[in-house]
């Protein structure tokens, strides 16, 4: 028997829960057509480190090993393996 995956309860960006009704509200608005004057742009992506910029993108591979290991000491640690990593090269470039 295939298992079924629960969802989250859906939300607007506001926070307001999709019901019926909000749904059926939001239907009508969009109807209706929206005026894009008044519209706020929104940044796509993530924001820049250190504010200098578009902080460049890195990518390489580690072990099964090592990223097990890198994965539990950021959770331990409440840090992202991204974290982890950006640590660890400063503290490499740091070194005599």
């Amino acid at each position: 028997m295939a298992k079924v995956k629960s969802h989250k309860p859906l939300k607007t960006r506001s926070g307001v829960g999709i019901t019926p009704e909000v749904a059926d509200a939001l239907a009508l608005e969009a109807e209706r057509g929206y005026d894009l004057a008044n519209a706020r742009r929104r940044p796509i992506g993530r924001p820049s480190l250190g504010g200098e910029g578009t902080s460049p993108r890195l990518s390489f591979r580690l072990s099964p090993g090592l990223y097990r290991e890198a994965t539990q000491r950021a959770e331990r640690e409440g840090r992202s393996v991204s974290d982890l990593a950006r640590d660890a090269v400063a503290r490499y470039l740091d070194e005599p």
